[in-house]
């Protein structure tokens, strides 16, 4: 049984020629093709391919939203990005989105028909460069979250009025400490988590809560 693709890109040329190669397969189909997002949204649903090739920056809307929104209905479809882009925000909206891989175009064809089988049989395929920058997100991430395991529940719910905007004195009264206390787990708070000030101290906070 060969694996069912559809190709969501609006450049033509490279549309065209990863169906050639991937047709030419004797394990893998391309039965759709769509050139534009609004036309991969309406008709994905009732096609149901195996695998989706996607283009993050299409003519009108981001593969990504595509992504987000037909996920939950077509869990039997797995979505790989192929794409130009490098940067982490792409990155991890992709993932966050739903997709199951992320390749750079660029790479071989080899490479993309070895990711085409790879994500049908449950994995995660990534170009390197890819991967190199999760794995350097997770490694920055992680300490961070090791230091703010750190901090008491006291430390933590302090900082978290502070997030809210609370002044020390407001924030003595709706816990019902003095301000002195207040400040000295505010410097407590800095110490732990390797920050300097209020803002770099919510910043991290707000890193771990996204």
């Amino acid at each position: 049984m060969s694996i069912s693709i559809a190709i969501v890109e609006d450049e033509k040329n490279y549309n065209n020629a990863l169906k050639k190669v991937i047709n030419y397969q004797n394990d893998m189909k391309v039965i759709a093709q769509f050139f534009d997002g609004s036309d991969a949204l309406r008709n994905l649903p009732d096609i149901a391919p195996d695998v989706v090739m996607m283009d993050i920056q299409l003519q009108d809307m981001l593969g990504i939203e595509i992504i987000e929104k037909l996920k939950k209905e077509m869990q039997g479809t797995q979505f790989i990005m192929c794409t130009s882009f490098e940067d982490d925000e792409k990155i991890f909206s992709s993932l966050k989105a739903g997709a199951m891989g992320y390749l750079v175009k660029g790479e071989s064809m080899d490479k993309i028909l070895a990711s085409i089988r790879d994500v049908y049989n449950g994995g995660a395929p990534m170009s390197f460069s890819i991967a190199r920058r999760v794995l350097s997100h997770f490694e920055r991430v992680l300490p961070e979250i090791k230091d703010f395991d750190e901090l008491t529940a006291r430390e933590k719910e302090i900082l978290e009025l502070l997030s809210q905007g609370l002044l020390y004195k407001e924030i003595a009264d709706k816990v019902f400490i003095s301000i002195d206390t207040v400040k000295k787990h505010v410097g407590n708070i800095y110490r732990k988590l390797h920050v300097s000030n209020k803002v770099e101290a919510i910043n991290k906070l707000n890193q771990l809560k996204n």
